[in-house]
């Protein structure tokens, strides 16, 4: 396996890392490029029968992540006669995860672990590598170097004491010149060392739990998005790449963006984009119910939706930003399996649908959905969960907030399956035997009311202010 140190037996990588390995598999590290490395995360395995054409790969990876490497290891892949940048590279990574509890993503995993490129700059010597960015004066790499540099999380459990990693990094003879930002530090190696320098971003950990969603599959290999290991490390072998998050300008506005540019990077380093670009959001950290990401106002359905709320006299859509709540998705999805096996055609009859609330009820929604035990008992047909396909009737339940004068409304998918249409008004407490949900046409606007938890599951937060 290329581990350079005792074999583990599965109670001792429990113990190790939290976790437990699946003894059907070989087990591996739980810190590898399987999960993000230095996270105790379940691991995500190869099939037993393609490990042993990745033995290279688990080499790197014991490189990072084995706790007990000798110092006459770390000394070959800090001065030794095979040792390069990237091995020396390797050591900064192990001290930053095995010592620090730090987490390495990006493009050190994807390019050197396992892709295994390597490239340099030409006719450039390795202090000519180095470019400063103008205004803040942080340390960039050149474009052309591959693997450019090495990308990691802090700790969320414990404090990071930089001065205690620079000293760390005295003792290896590695020079360290850190540069601080709000949300980083930025930590240059290797200046004048004959190798060539590369850098460190130290994020800190809040900025990883509300930090944009996954450009490429390539580029995070945490097992959180659906494409399978075995495809994702036979793409970085192969120098291709599918997009989890929208394109700017395929998506109805076409206007040039970030998500644009990062293709454009990779396809000019010699990758290839294929498939259909997925709309993927990670799930939040276990300590966490929900979180929300900003979702691109380069959508049309971003368009559509300030088009909707202007239905709303002198209405401002300040934000629009999708929730990703993983407990109340999967209850949903189980929801609509059982109403589509009731429905004609298996249609579950889903809707997007507008719901307003104020106060308390919009971290409750946020982090529980739509809980029957709050639901609305003196509406107008009974004690539901009440939606709107116009936002005019359900701002009518907002109320703005007492410090910003922002105001909130949810656009929510909803099952509504096998619908009773009503024009009088009924106290129920459940849909009528044999449908799933209300039509309510007595009044002005339409009214589709829910009585079941899972049933409804908020899509997208709208953040807004009216005069």
């Amino acid at each position: 396996m290329g581990w350079n140190g005792p074999f583990h037996t599965i109670p001792e990588w429990s113990k190790m890392f939290g976790i437990v390995c699946d003894s059907t598999e070989w087990p591996i590290p739980a810190h590898s490029a399987f999960s993000p490395l230095g996270e105790a995360v379940p691991p995500r395995m190869l099939k037993r029968q393609l490990r042993k054409e990745y033995a290279d790969m688990e080499e790197k990876i014991s490189h990072v992540t084995n706790e007990h490497r000798s110092p006459v290891d770390i000394w070959k892949s800090l001065q030794g006669p095979t040792a390069t940048r990237e091995t020396r590279m390797e050591v900064v990574a192990w001290v930053a995860v095995c010592e620090f509890k730090c987490r390495l993503e990006g493009g050190f995993v994807r390019d050197w672990i396992v892709g295994n490129y390597s490239t340099r700059p030409t006719n450039l010597l390795p202090k000519q590598w180095i470019e400063y960015q103008s205004g803040t004066n942080i340390p960039m790499l050149n474009k052309q170097l591959v693997p450019s540099d090495l990308d990691c999380h802090l700790p969320a459990s414990e404090y990071f004491d930089i001065e205690k990693f620079s000293d760390r990094m005295y003792k290896f003879k590695i020079s360290a010149k850190v540069f601080r930002q709000d949300w980083r530090y930025v930590v240059l190696f290797d200046e004048d060392y004959e190798t060539g320098p590369f850098t460190m971003d130290l994020i800190e950990p809040h900025i990883a739990l509300t930090h944009d969603r996954i450009d490429f599959d390539v580029s995070n290999l945490s097992g959180t998005h659906p494409i399978q290991l075995e495809q994702i490390v036979d793409n970085i072998r192969n120098k291709r790449f599918q997009v989890l998050r929208p394109i700017e300008g395929e998506q109805g506005v076409a206007i040039p963006g970030a998500i644009r540019q990062r293709i454009d990077k990779m396809e000019a380093r010699g990758w290839t984009q294929f498939g259909k670009a997925l709309f993927f959001i990670p799930d939040p950290p276990t300590t966490y119910n929900a979180v929300l990401i900003p979702f691109p106002s380069s959508t049309t359905l971003y368009q559509n939706l300030v088009t909707e709320m202007k239905k709303i006299p002198g209405s401002n859509v300040i934000s629009i930003e999708q929730i990703k709540n993983p407990d109340i998705e999967a209850l949903y999805e189980y929801m609509k399996k059982t109403i589509s096996k009731e429905c004609p055609g298996n249609d579950p009859n889903e809707r997007e649908l507008f719901h307003g609330t104020k106060a308390d009820g919009i971290d409750g929604i946020f982090n529980r959905g739509f809980d029957d035990r709050y639901y609305n008992s003196g509406g107008a047909w009974g004690h539901g969960a009440y939606f709107a396909d116009d936002p005019r009737k359900s701002h009518a339940y907002t109320a703005p907030d007492v410090n910003t004068q922002q105001r909130i409304i949810f656009y929510n998918k909803v099952l509504l399956g096998v619908q009773s249409v009503m024009t009088a008004t009924n106290a129920l407490s459940a849909a009528p035997v044999n449908y799933h949900s209300v039509h309510g046409t007595g009044f002005a606007y339409n009214e589709y009311i829910v009585y079941r938890y899972g049933q409804a599951l908020p899509y997208l937060k709208i953040t807004y202010t009216t005069p």
